[in-house]
């Protein structure tokens, strides 16, 4: 309890209270993930103050309770249908930051886009950051989130050095690396209890500039040649795969790759030099609040992609770029979920393992021919698999993409492809899955059990519930 929340001792002298604390912000209604689909009500709590958090967890009902960052999960993972969803951005305070050894104690409701702002002028730069600096901490820790560096600094999880949690029991404990209940908590969904702060050690940098390298790929082997020769050599990497080509051309691609751009690297008379760790941002308008439906069809989605592989570079090197539009070009456009309609859609995104390439040229030739209409689909490569007993992330290859949910049979062909995923030894991204089946989990993810057992042992009321565990027996 905080001294000016604390009551006055035993005895003591009266104390007028002042105003009425009014507690946290609540309201009831829909709540739904990034993909838009099957949404569930629930009752939305924001608290303020750890306290807070700690009353709306003891006070939650039978429906449980699950906390929530900034709603980016494509699917379920933030639901509690019937329950109580804690939104954790009202504690957002960065409580200290180590300039010379390169870490950050924050709230867990922080989000990376506040931590770019705060850090970059000092000279450093979040670890991890997946396609949206729209996260927070907690949920970045409760996902596990990847970026474009996995396969040379692994998940997020990697570099978080601590934690603190408030468990079903009321306790907030302090949370060291390796342990089992910091391995469950790193990539397990929010379940084991409300991540309140964590500790993260950075990326140092000269600049807010990356030095971006371009090419083209033919097709699929072309990709993925040019991936396993030279990957090791860039920070970040990223493939922008067209799924509708067919054919010579299945699985052509535009690659980029870069690091982080060296002060020497930046012209002697740009306003960059000036300035050169400005975080510089740009939005475009939101996206409207109505789409009509059938707006991303083969024939439009068809037509950009053609647009999009022509347009880039056959091959260029050193080209500067902000952080913003290399990292996360689509935050310039606020809303852009919603060009998929209110149908909404689903991202769906598997790894497989080095070894297990026919599997993955396989998919993709499914996936091409089933002409799913998908313009936002990346291939990266995986390094080492990160503690958390439900990371996603392994060695291998991860292909991620969006398609639009009302694309009829779409739900048969994905438990089609899990099926093939999960025969590869892969697996499926939780934080952005709405349906796989609970009988793949196990499969896909080893130490379901070990999980499993955790929660019941931690939490056996089951306080901590979302639909997404619902639906898969978590």
């Amino acid at each position: 309890m905080s001294a000016d929340t604390a009551p006055p001792a035993e005895g003591g002298p009266a104390v007028d209270p002042g105003p009425v604390d009014p507690g946290p912000v609540t309201s009831w209604g829909p709540v739904t993930g990034w993909g838009r689909t099957a949404p569930t009500a629930a009752l939305l709590i924001r608290p303020r103050t750890y306290e807070e958090a700690a009353v709306a967890v003891r006070e939650c009902g039978a429906r449980g309770a699950i906390p929530r960052g900034l709603g980016r999960a494509y699917g379920d993972a933030a639901q509690n249908a019937g329950g109580a969803v804690l939104d954790m951005t009202g504690l957002d305070r960065i409580h200290a930051i180590d300039v010379e050894g390169g870490t950050v104690l924050c709230d867990a409701g922080v989000s990376l886009h506040r931590l770019m702002e705060v850090l970059l002028p000092l000279g450093w730069f979040v670890p991890v950051t997946p396609g949206t600096r729209y996260v927070t901490v907690g949920g970045a820790v409760g996902a596990d989130i990847h970026g474009k560096n996995h396969h040379v600094g692994g998940g997020f999880s990697r570099h978080v050095l601590a934690l603190e949690l408030l468990t079903a029991d009321g306790r907030v404990r302090s949370v060291a690396r390796g342990t089992p209940l910091f391995e469950a908590t790193t990539g397990g969904m929010g379940l084991t209890g409300v991540i309140l702060t964590a500790t993260v050690r950075l990326q140092p940098v000269r600049t807010s500039l990356m030095l971006v390298d371009t090419e083209r790929a033919d097709d699929l082997d072309d990709l993925m040649a040019r991936l396993a020769a030279t990957d090791h050599r860039y920070r970040y990497s990223v493939a922008w795969i067209d799924l509708l080509a067919r054919g010579a051309a299945t699985g052509r691609a535009v690659l980029t790759r870069g690091d982080h751009a060296p002060l020497d690297a930046l012209p002697r008379r740009a306003r960059a030099r000036r300035d050169p760790l400005a975080f510089r941002t740009s939005r475009l308008p939101a996206a409207p609040s109505f789409v009509p439906e059938g707006l991303l069809t083969r024939t439009t989605v068809g037509l950009f992609n053609e647009f999009w592989y022509r347009k880039a570079p056959r091959a260029r090197t050193g080209r500067l770029q902000p952080l913003p539009a290399f990292f996360h070009p689509l935050d310039g456009v606020p809303h852009w979920n919603r060009i998929y309609g209110r149908g909404g859609f689903v991202q769906y995104q598997f790894v497989v393992g080095h070894g297990q390439e026919e599997a993955l040229h396989r998919i993709v030739r499914r996936i091409s021919e089933r002409r799913c209409p998908s313009f936002l689909a990346v291939l990266k490569r995986f390094g080492d698999a990160d503690p958390g007993w439900l990371s996603f992330p392994v060695p291998g290859w991860t292909l991620a993409l969006d398609i639009p949910a009302g694309l009829p049979g779409l739900g048969a062909f994905l438990d089609e492809l899990d099926e093939e995923v999960a025969a590869a030894g892969g697996r499926v991204y939780l934080a952005k899955d709405s349906r796989l089946r609970p009988e793949l989990l196990t499969a896909m993810y080893p130490r379901v059990d070990d999980f499993r057992a955790l929660r019941a042992e931690l939490d056996p009321r089951g306080v901590f519930t979302s639909d997404l565990s619902r639906r898969l027996a978590l």
